[in-house]
């Protein structure tokens, strides 16, 4: 993967749980003059090494594309060529909480690429607002692991009455 070494301006910062759930990750998304979205990882909580370079929304895209359906961090390997194994999962973990990727349903410890079409237009409008961040600025929102996991179905009280108590109840009530 070729380093990229212009100017990006950062226009969004964020925070993120590491796949593992053992540190938090603080990651910034740029873009070039011509308006090229670029990601990287900037901090981490732990004591791991990790590589801060840019990486274009377009590689990876490409890897993720060739991957296919599932993948597992691995997948991303080619983006990192003799760099820090954390690099990996450490980006996993940030298109997770873009909304890039999710896990996979059916299968332990896989993902699988999402629609990007909203992270796009979130990342365009501020392109377009000319935002430029610093980038030693605070992410936008604190990370909280009920942000990458989808919510939990609500449990139903068990109720005293009968469905024909529960059928007159709910046509005395007002809509």
């Amino acid at each position: 993967m070729k380093t990229v070494t212009q100017d990006i301006r950062i226009l969004k910062i964020g925070s993120c749980e590491s796949v593992s759930r053992k540190s938090t990750l603080t990651y910034h998304i740029g873009c070039m003059a011509d308006g090229e979205i670029h990601l990287r990882v900037f901090a981490n909580t732990a004591a791991g090494f990790f590589s801060q370079e840019w990486l274009p929304l377009t590689s990876i895209n490409q890897v993720l594309s060739k991957a296919g359906g599932h993948f597992t961090s691995f997948a991303l390997q080619s983006l990192f060529r003799g760099k820090s194994q954390n690099n990996t999962a450490f980006l996993l973990a940030v298109l997770q909480r873009e909304g890039l990727v999710g896990r996979a349903i059916d299968k332990k410890r896989c993902y699988d690429k999402l629609d990007a079409g909203p992270f796009i237009a979130e990342i365009k409008a501020l392109i377009g607002s000319n935002t430029s961040l610093n980038a030693d600025d605070k992410p936008s929102k604190p990370a909280k692991a009920s942000d990458d996991q989808p919510p939990k179905p609500l449990k139903k009280k068990a109720s005293s009455k009968t469905p024909s108590d529960k059928e007159s109840s709910e046509q005395d009530s007002p809509s």
